[in-house]
């Protein structure tokens, strides 16, 4: 009967023989089974019957037995009864029976739940986001991404450039979008578009009815500033410098939604990042392109690197930058050992 014809060479010894040369120690053994050789033996066992576990597992008899008797291989004896008449196991098969079920359970509730993320299915997303772009355009790419994904949680901090870069550095979030670092310490800085600075008045200013703007033209006019230290302060002291007109500092603010509330009530006028253009015209104010020096600056995503990166980061990254990520050249995939 095809149930005696299993594994014929080891009838019932047990090999207790130290491992000679060219046989491994217990340890390297062991690591030797295979999760389709635990299939194998846990179908063969419940079914009883070669023929219906081939059946059910769609291999051939011959590669069922094969695949048993590697595993009885790893085991260092007999899991099956050759001398039977029936397909039985042996009392070290019962006791194997339940820990290999065991573990194929473990394993495909792993393999599933990897798959899911891999299929978006679960995950997170983090985002270290500058406000200017948090404000003005992460909103409807955030709404894409969820309606694509809703399976995936999203944590989002809106924070000031210099701690974007730091939030991706310590790995609090996988992904930073800013205006690129003058040092990157190490990341990767995928753009995905060009900010160009805009003249920023109240809709009553005499400057205000021309159509585009000289950075000597606003330092004739009382100015409103970022705060020291900040990139975008940083870049219009050199462009009022590059200019060769002294800026008139009226006053510092922390964030671009003041300043743009302080233009609104007539204070003094100001330069922003285009990025913020919609959320300045929703104040009331006229934007106007900038030029004597045109200041434009990239903004992208900032990351580790695309082989640090989860699942849902990899595929907001390529909605953000239009980009999909690139694939490895094909190559044929080795088989798997019976």
């Amino acid at each position: 009967m095809a149930a005696i014809k299993l594994a014929s060479q080891h009838h019932r010894s047990r090999p207790t023989a130290a491992p000679t040369k060219g046989q491994g120690t217990e340890k390297e053994v062991c690591l030797s089974a295979t999760v389709k050789q635990l299939r194998a033996f846990v179908t063969a066992a419940r079914t009883r019957s070669l023929a219906e576990a081939s059946a059910q597992l769609h291999i051939s008899q011959p590669a069922l037995s094969v695949a048993i008797r590697n595993l009885e291989s790893a085991a260092g004896g007999p899991l099956f009864n050759r001398d039977s008449r029936q397909l039985a196991l042996t009392p070290e098969g019962r006791e194997f029976l339940d820990r290999a079920e065991q573990l194929l359970r473990t394993w495909d509730q792993s393999l599933d739940a990897i798959q899911q993320r891999f299929r978006l299915q679960r995950g997170q997303l983090s985002l270290a986001v500058i406000p200017a772009f948090a404000f003005n355009r992460l909103p409807d790419l955030l709404a894409r991404f969820h309606n694509l994904h809703p399976e995936i949680n999203i944590l989002l901090e809106d924070i000031v450039m210099e701690r974007v870069l730091q939030a991706v550095l310590e790995g609090r979030v996988e992904l930073g979008i800013s205006f690129r670092p003058d040092d990157l310490a190490g990341l990767e800085f995928v753009p995905c578009g060009e900010d160009r600075f805009v003249a920023v008045l109240p809709p009553g200013h005499p400057l205000a009815q021309r159509k585009s703007l000289r950075w000597a033209d606003l330092a004739a006019e009382p100015f409103i500033a970022m705060n020291r230290g900040s990139a975008i302060r940083r870049w219009t002291d050199q462009a009022f410098a590059s200019s060769g007109k002294a800026v008139r500092l009226l006053c510092e603010a922390n964030q671009l939604s003041t300043i743009g509330q302080l233009v609104s009530v007539g204070l003094g006028v100001s330069a922003v990042p285009s990025l913020c253009e919609s959320q300045m015209r929703d104040c009331g104010l006229k934007c106007l392109p900038l030029s004597g020096p045109v200041v434009a600056q990239p903004v992208g995503v900032l990351l580790r690197g695309r082989g640090d990166i989860s699942a849902p980061a990899q595929a907001f990254l390529e909605l953000v930058t239009g980009k999909p990520k690139e694939q490895p050249p094909s190559s044929a995939q080795p088989g798997e050992r019976k």
